[in-house]
């Protein structure tokens, strides 16, 4: 099932300033920081694992509210290989060029920013406390601090969206030096503020479709090569700690509400920071990495699903679904040579759809 020559550690920095209105992941107020307490019961996590990572993920929440000392201690106790990639997730208010520099020196490789758009109302309608100009100034503080990686988010499909936006903050990223970019639809999930009282202006599933397809065709042309269904990077510069969850490769998350597959087995922390701090908490299991899986990640990918790996790992396709296969490249939705299937944009625009058909 999961591979076991690459290894990726997750940690979990749950604390935000504020929380935007379409989030629903889970996180606690920050607006004094990462409590150290915390910090201290990463370090007890991390202090019991032996095995080196190929990459490491501070993910949140605002993992750039912690010092750039705290992230310097977890990252030497979790004792990453040389050359190993280092990710911390950041919002382009909470950096300063001193924090970005701190951050750069405790060894964090890529860092990404969470921009989303170009337009300050917008930008006030989703709840973010950056404005355009301070995510032009975080990505210039980014690249003199000296960040190999570069990178910064979008968002598709917004209230009142429009071609021309979504070009504005293409330009914002190019022009920051970003050599990766997500590019993602919004969702409005239940328990968010969103959910709660929809924003006026929402796209329809067809107009929202078009979107996905123009900033595609323009992250194409600018250069940045699609690998994922959401994931862009200028070539040779992928994001390799997400590869490992979407290529069924080991990776162990640390903090609540992280998850993990380890030997082909899932296991996720509960969504409890003071049990976590106060180690009265313990990961659950989950169940195992199962070939539906593989298959659902794999379709991801632009590479897409190799048939021969997915019955190695136990999955078989029936005479109707191989068929069903074909029909998605006479409908412009897949290519498929008997040996891999991948899907196209048109394809991953109704991903599940067609997974409802394999699975």
């Amino acid at each position: 099932m999961c591979k076991n020559d690459f290894f990726g550690i997750y940690i979990h920095i749950p604390y935000c300033k504020s929380k935007c209105r379409y989030c629903d992941f889970y996180s606690a107020p920050g607006a004094q920081g990462v409590p150290q307490p915390y910090v201290d019961a990463l370090l007890r996590e991390l202090a019991k694992n032996s095995r080196r990572p190929d990459t490491l993920y501070f993910g949140g929440g605002t993992p750039a509210l912690m010092t750039p000392e705290q992230a310097a201690l977890l990252i030497k106790e979790a004792n990453p290989l040389p050359g190993a990639e280092i990710t911390l997730e950041a919002n382009p208010d909470v950096v300063t060029p001193e924090t970005l520099q701190g951050f750069r020196a405790a060894g964090v490789t890529r860092i990404s920013f969470g921009v989303q758009s170009a337009d300050d109302a917008q930008l006030r309608r989703l709840g973010r406390t950056h404005t355009a100009a301070g995510a032009t100034q975080a990505l210039g503080w980014a690249r003199e601090a000296g960040f190999p990686e570069i990178c910064g988010d979008i968002m598709l499909a917004l209230p009142e969206y429009s071609n021309a936006e979504f070009d504005r903050t293409l330009a914002l990223l190019q022009e920051g030096g970003c050599t990766h970019i997500s590019a993602y639809l919004l969702k409005v999930e239940p328990g968010t503020a969103f959910y709660r009282n929809p924003p006026a202006g929402l796209p329809d599933n067809d107009a929202a479709a078009d979107f996905y397809l123009y900033a595609v065709q323009q992250l194409e042309a600018a250069g940045y090569r699609q690998y994922e269904i959401s994931n862009f990077a200028k070539p040779g510069h992928e994001g390799r700690h997400n590869l490992l969850y979407w290529n069924c490769r080991d990776y162990w998350g640390v903090g609540p509400a992280a998850h993990s597959c380890m030997g082909s087995v899932r296991r996720f922390w509960p969504d409890d920071v003071q049990g976590f701090t106060a180690g009265t908490t313990a990961e659950q299991p989950e169940g195992d990495c199962t070939a539906e899986d593989f298959l659902l990640m794999q379709l991801r990918l632009t590479s897409g699903l190799s048939l021969a790996e997915y019955n190695r790992r136990g999955g078989q396709f029936t005479a109707a679904q191989l068929a069903f296969m074909r029909q998605c490249v006479q409908h412009g939705y897949a290519t498929f040579d008997e040996h891999t299937f991948r899907l196209t944009p048109a394809g991953m625009v109704v991903q599940n759809a067609i997974l409802t058909e394999l699975l």
